[in-house]
C-alpha cells in the first residue's frame, strides 16, 4: 500500500485514509479506502504482519448515495475525558459523537447452543453479572446526558437462561426504558408458554429472534441441527402470550442462507400480526480467517439489497433503502417542538440500511413508492433550521409542515386502505407513539446492521456507533469495539469462580 497523508473523513469521496486495526495484533494502523471496479475496498499494512485487503462496501455508487446523509451527533455531556488511545480504553469518551441509542447488557455467558457465527463465543465461560450489577448497568445507561438511553436489549449468551429475566425486564420498565428487548435463540421460549407470558407481563416490548431461514438447510449448516420447528413454536407461544412484537434476525452468510432472503421477508409478511420486522446481520469475522475464506463468505449491505431486489422480483429495490441518519431531521423536529433533547440517529451511513414495506394482497409495496422521503425530510430540515425558538415560531413551523405534507405523498400509488396523508398528519399533529400504531400494524420494517470486524474496522464508524454495551465496571463501549477488543477481558474479570 502507498503511504498516504491522513485527511479528515469525507462523505463525498471514495478515496480517503482512515484509522483501522491490524487483524493479527489489533494495533491501530492507517488504512486506505478506495474504489475499484465499482466496489469500495479497504487496504492496510501492519509493520509486523504485512498487507491486508478486504471489501468495505460492494457498491461504490450506493456508497456515495448513502454518504450524502452524513450527520454529526451531539455525543454525551457526561462522557469521560477524551483520550489518544482509541479504541483500547472506551468509556465512553468525549470523542464519541453519538449517544447510546440501544444499550446492550449481556446477562450471561452461558448458552444452550454453540454457534460458530456467535459474536460472544457463548457457552464457553461463567460470566454472569449479579442482579445488582445489572441494575447498575441500566442506571448508567439512563444517566446519560443530554439524552437518557431510550432502549435496552438483554443478550448473552442466552438471556432466557436467567431465571430472574422477568424481574430484570420489570426493573428496566420501572427505570423508564421506552423499548425493552431480548435477543434470543428461542429454545426456552419454545418450550415454555409460561415464560413468554411472564416476560410480556413484566414489560418486554420486542423479541429479537435468531431466524436463519425458512427451511432446514441453513440451520443444519450454521447451527448443526434443524431449528426451524423451534422457531415456529416460539412464534406460536409468543402469539398465545399476547406478545405483539417480534423481529426476525437472520445471520447472513454467503452460500448458507443468501438464497432465502426473499423467502424470509415473505414469511415475515405472512405473520404481520406478530412479526414487526426483519433485521439482517451480515456475518462478522471476529476471529482470524484466511483471505480466501473471507472473500468467499463476506456479504456487505449492498450485496443484501441486491439479493432483496432479485428475490422479490423488484417489488423491493435497493433505491427503497436509506441509511440510518436519514431520520436525523425527525429528531431535530421533535427537539424543537418539545424544547428538550431527543435521541439523534447520527450513526455512520455505512453501518445500516432500512425501509418499511406495506403488505397488501400478497404484494409488498415500499413506502418510498408513495412517499417522497427525501423531499419530506429536506422540507422538515429547512423548517427546523429556520426555527427561532419562540412559541410563535413553533406554531408556524408545525403549521407549515402540516400544510405542505400532502405535497410529498402520492395517494394514487399508495395502498387503497392506507390513508397516508391523514395518517402522517395525525403523527405530526398528535405525537409519535399512539399515532404510529396504525402505520406499524400494516407495515414491515426491513433493516440491516453490518457490524465491523478487525478486517474492515473503520474507527470513524466506531466514533459514531449508537449501539453500546454496558459493562459491570461502569463503562459503555461501542458494539464493534467491544466484540473485537474488549469482550474477553470483561468476561474474564467478571466471571464466577468455578
Amino acid at each position: 500500500m502507498k503511504n498516504y497523508e491522513y485527511v479528515a473523513p469525507s462523505q463525498t469521496t471514495v478515496d480517503k485514509i482512515v484509522s483501522s486495526l491490524c487483524p493479527e495484533c489489533l494495533k491501530v494502523v492507517q488504512a486506505h479506502v478506495f474504489s475499484e471496479n465499482d466496489k469500495v475496498f479497504m487496504e492496510k499494512t501492519c509493520p509486523e504482519h504485512g498487507y491486508f485487503k478486504d471489501i468495505y462496501w460492494s457498491d461504490a455508487s450506493l456508497y456515495m448515495r448513502f454518504n450524502r446523509f452524513w450527520s454529526n451527533g451531539q455525543g454525551l455531556e457526561n462522557s469521560l475525558p477524551g483520550n489518544s488511545s482509541c479504541p483500547y480504553d472506551c468509556g465512553i469518551c468525549e470523542n464519541h459523537l453519538t449517544g447510546t441509542l440501544l444499550g446492550i447488557i449481556d446477562l450471561t455467558g452461558e448458552c444452550n447452543m454453540a454457534c460458530p457465527v456467535c459474536f460472544a463465543d457463548a457457552g464457553q465461560g461463567s460470566f454472569q453479572p449479579t442482579l445488582e450489577q445489572v441494575e447498575s448497568m441500566m442506571l448508567n445507561l439512563r444517566k446519560e446526558k443530554p439524552v437518557s438511553c431510550p432502549a435496552v436489549q438483554f443478550s448473552g449468551g442466552e438471556p432466557t437462561l436467567r431465571e430472574d429475566l422477568p424481574e430484570i425486564v420489570a426493573m428496566a420498565k420501572a427505570m423508564g426504558f421506552a423499548q425493552i428487548q431480548i435477543a434470543t435463540n428461542g429454545l426456552r421460549l419454545a418450550s415454555s408458554l409460561q415464560l413468554c407470558q411472564a416476560l410480556r407481563k413484566s414489560g418486554l416490548n420486542t423479541v429479537y429472534l435468531q431466524f436463519d431461514g425458512v427451511t432446514a438447510e441453513p440451520y443444519m449448516a450454521v447451527r448443526g441441527r434443524d431449528y426451524l420447528p423451534v422457531k415456529l413454536k416460539v412464534l406460536d407461544n409468543l402469539r398465545a402470550s399476547g406478545q405483539a412484537s417480534v423481529v426476525l434476525v437472520p445471520t447472513l452468510a454467503r452460500g448458507v442462507n443468501d438464497s432465502q432472503v426473499g423467502d424470509i421477508i415473505r414469511f415475515a409478511a405472512q405473520n404481520l400480526d406478530l412479526v414487526r420486522g426483519v433485521n439482517f446481520q451480515p456475518v462478522s469475522f471476529v476471529g482470524r480467517i484466511a483471505y480466501e475464506e473471507r472473500a468467499k463468505k463476506r456479504i456487505t449491505i449492498p450485496d443484501l439489497l441486491r439479493l432483496i431486489e432479485e428475490q422479490t422480483e423488484g417489488e423491493i429495490a435497493r433505491e427503497d433503502f436509506y441509511p440510518v441518519p436519514v431520520v436525523v431531521p425527525i429528531s431535530q423536529l421533535l427537539e424543537a417542538e418539545s424544547s428538550s433533547p431527543q435521541p439523534v440517529f447520527a450513526v455512520h451511513p455505512c453501518c445500516g440500511a432500512a425501509t418499511y414495506v406495506y403488505s397488501c394482497s400478497g404484494h409488498m409495496i415500499p413506502i418510498t413508492r408513495f412517499i417522497d422521503v427525501e423531499g419530506l425530510l429536506e422540507r422538515i430540515k429547512r423548517e427546523v433550521e429556520s426555527f427561532d425558538g419562540s412559541s410563535l415560531g413553533k406554531l408556524k413551523m408545525k403549521g407549515m409542515i402540516l400544510k405542505e405534507l400532502p405535497k410529498f405523498i402520492d395517494e394514487d400509488k399508495a395502498p387503497k386502505d392506507l390513508k397516508v396523508a391523514k395518517m402522517l398528519i395525525s403523527v405530526f399533529r398528535n405525537g409519535t407513539r399512539e399515532s404510529l400504531t396504525e402505520f406499524h400494524s400494516k407495515t414491515l420494517f426491513l433493516g440491516s446492521m453490518h457490524f465491523q470486524d478487525a478486517y474492515n474496522m473503520d474507527l470513524e464508524r466506531l466514533r459514531r456507533c449508537g449501539v453500546h454495551y454496558a459493562t459491570p465496571d461502569g463503562r459503555i463501549i461501542p458494539f464493534c469495539s467491544y466484540n473485537t477488543l474488549h469482550r474477553q477481558a470483561v468476561e474474564d474479570r467478571f466471571s464466577i469462580p468455578s
